[in-house]
């Protein structure tokens, strides 16, 4: 052996010493999901996982079932949870309204895919994956903004909601303050605002009316940012029957 670096190894550094550099200077910090080249380890099928969480009143107890009622509407709280991968973080949103299905398009190809709409009372709540389709930046820097918050989001995002709001009238949009990606949690995640060419993938949720429990069943749409696919490029969620949900203070 002389020491000689193969010339593909070679490429396969520059390219880790680049994204590196990017995200140096784009003052990504740790709002960045650090999986732009990830293990191609995973998954096989989508299990179909209970959402948990610990309810604050009882710090001590168990994770009991999440119940889709006790999520309020166009709360700018963040609720999170893994799936299927434990790299792989989603949002869940609850509007006001019932969310109807509809067709979402995926800018970088043109290709369009259905979207479910809202499920759980009133057919009000959906789950995207929370990771910002551009560069793969992660809550707290990518969050929901409801109604009243806004206007408090760059001046040229405000500006393309005016015009936007007047055929599609939002109810609150993600907004990721990396690069100013904005998407319609209402409408599918489409893009309201690039850099972002990809929606955010949505989460299917099963709702059961006599528990009031919420189940995650698969993710659909492109692919989630940094994995080969949304089953692969991670380790799964350490119990598949279930997935605990964090509430995140209000930003």
């Amino acid at each position: 052996m002389t020491g000689e670096v193969d010339p593909s190894r070679r490429g396969f550094l520059k390219a880790v010493v680049g994204l590196s550099a990017v995200a140096a200077v784009g003052g990504l910090g740790k709002g960045v999901v650090q999986n732009l080249i990830t293990p191609s380890v995973g998954l096989t099928s989508f299990p179909e996982t209970l959402l948990y969480w610990n309810d604050p009143s009882l710090p001590s107890s168990a994770p009991v079932p999440l119940k889709a009622s006790q999520f309020e509407a166009e709360s700018p709280s963040v609720w999170i949870y893994y799936y299927p991968l434990s790299d792989e973080p989603n949002f869940i949103i609850r509007f006001k309204e019932s969310v109807p299905p509809t067709k979402v398009t995926i800018d970088a190809t043109g290709v369009s895919y259905p979207f479910t709409g809202g499920v759980g009372p009133g057919n009000s709540i959906v789950s995207y994956s929370a990771i910002c389709q551009h560069l793969g930046c992660i809550p707290p820097v990518i969050h929901y903004y409801p109604p009243s918050q806004e206007s408090t989001l760059p001046s040229n995002v405000v500006s393309v909601l005016k015009t936007y709001n007047q055929t599609k009238p939002t109810h609150g949009v993600v907004h990721c303050n990396c690069h100013g990606s904005t998407y319609d949690p209402f409408r599918g995640a489409g893009i309201i605002t690039h850099p972002t060419q990809s929606p955010l993938p949505f989460v299917t949720l099963k709702y059961d009316p006599l528990t009031d429990n919420l189940y995650a069943k698969k993710l659909t749409g492109p692919v989630v940012f940094g994995h080969p696919s949304d089953l692969t490029g991670g380790n799964a969620i350490s119990n598949l029957g279930k997935t605990t949900v964090t509430k995140l203070a209000a930003s």
